[in-house]
């Protein structure tokens, strides 16, 4: 059986989860994935027309339009696509668009779905453009052609699929082909989370987690969390062990200040590299502009991680900006370091 094909995924019962938990954690993410819409924190506007969509599907006795989910890592696409098969009552089968390197690889994931199964598609701006126009028809015709044989003798057989709801999620909407955008039936672009949103998904992972913490120390943590709930989950889980190893187990603010001292996590969400790569753009450059390759050996890291790890959320927080220069640090991102940004300094009133 190929890696395409390992396929069935059923989300686990209530009790089954408790047990997880008991049993030491061994997935902590998959704990705490919230199961249906209604627990669902955030994406108040996302979460609306997907109710509208699934209803009037299920209402209807139909299989539910197409869904494409787009959005920055960790704001919870993989989860709303598990919750898309909970609220449908049906199976959901997951793959990625890198392990879709041929079309064969598709055809093999299509022909074992059954019936209202629901599709999951990570990273689908990744998929083969082979597997891709196959994917084509299978959303408008559930249908595929599979070729068998090579040359002359070759024959394409159709083979009938049942009907499905295909789920993809992409990070970057982006470089999908508009043949590909244009079969989904809803789109859904996931926004940034603001600090009471994330502090409510700091508080329900600390009730399933079992831990006691203080609303000052969850805001805290959710004030660093770049407006992600997978980050916020995890500085969650090292405040945890901070807290247990230095303390009764129980998390105030003092704990989570020093629980994110230790793990390097500033006021501002910065980790480490992030604000190496401000001191090389401030202190080594005088603030730039900088070629990123420049930032990145000056750092010792790959151009791309610079790229694609640290520049984005330092451009949000509005600490660099991108020119057709190079990169160029602004009066905040000075500040933050504790200097004096001298005249001139874009973003200096």
């Amino acid at each position: 059986m190929s890696d395409v094909e390992r396929t069935e995924f059923q989300l686990p019962e209530r009790d089954v989860v408790d047990t997880r938990l008991q049993a030491g954690e061994q997935d902590a993410e998959t704990t705490l994935r919230p199961r249906s819409l209604d627990e669902f924190i955030g994406q108040q506007k996302v979460r609306s027309q997907l109710s509208l969509v699934l209803t009037g599907a299920k209402n209807r006795g139909v299989t539910p339009d197409h869904v494409l989910l787009s959005g920055p890592p960790g704001l919870g696409k993989t989860t709303m696509a598990m919750i898309i098969a909970q609220e449908l009552n049906t199976n959901l089968r997951m793959t990625s668009g890198p392990a879709l390197e041929r079309a064969g690889d598709l055809a093999a994931m299509l022909s074992n779905l059954m019936e209202g199964d629901v599709l999951f598609i990570d990273e689908i701006h990744r998929i083969a453009r082979p597997a891709e126009e196959m994917l084509y028809m299978a959303m408008e015709d559930f249908r595929i052609d599979v070729i068998v044989g090579k040359g002359p003798g070759a024959t394409s057989i159709p083979l009938e699929i049942p009907p499905f709801t295909l789920v993809a999620a992409t990070t970057r909407s982006g470089m999908l082909t508009g043949p590909l955008r244009d079969r989904f039936g809803f789109t859904a672009q996931m926004e940034f989370y603001d600090v009471t949103d994330l502090t409510r998904v700091v508080t329900r992972a600390a009730t399933i987690l079992g831990v006691s913490i203080d609303h000052d120390a969850a805001v805290e943590i959710a004030s660093r969390s770049r407006g992600t709930p997978r980050i916020a989950n995890r500085l969650l889980r090292r405040v945890r062990d901070f807290a247990e190893v230095n303390a009764d187990g129980h998390i105030d603010m003092a704990a989570a200040r020093g629980a994110l001292e230790v793990f390097d996590v500033d006021e501002a969400g910065l980790d480490r590299l992030d604000r190496a790569v401000l001191s090389a753009l401030i202190r080594g450059h005088g603030g730039g502009p900088v070629g990123v390759n420049t930032l990145a050996v000056a750092v010792g890291e790959e151009s791309t991680t610079v790229e694609e790890v640290c520049e984005p959320y330092l451009v949000r927080a509005g600490l660099i900006a991108r020119t057709g220069r190079g990169r160029v640090a602004t009066a905040a991102a000075w500040h933050h370091l504790g200097l004096t940004p001298p005249d001139g300094t874009l973003g200096l009133h």
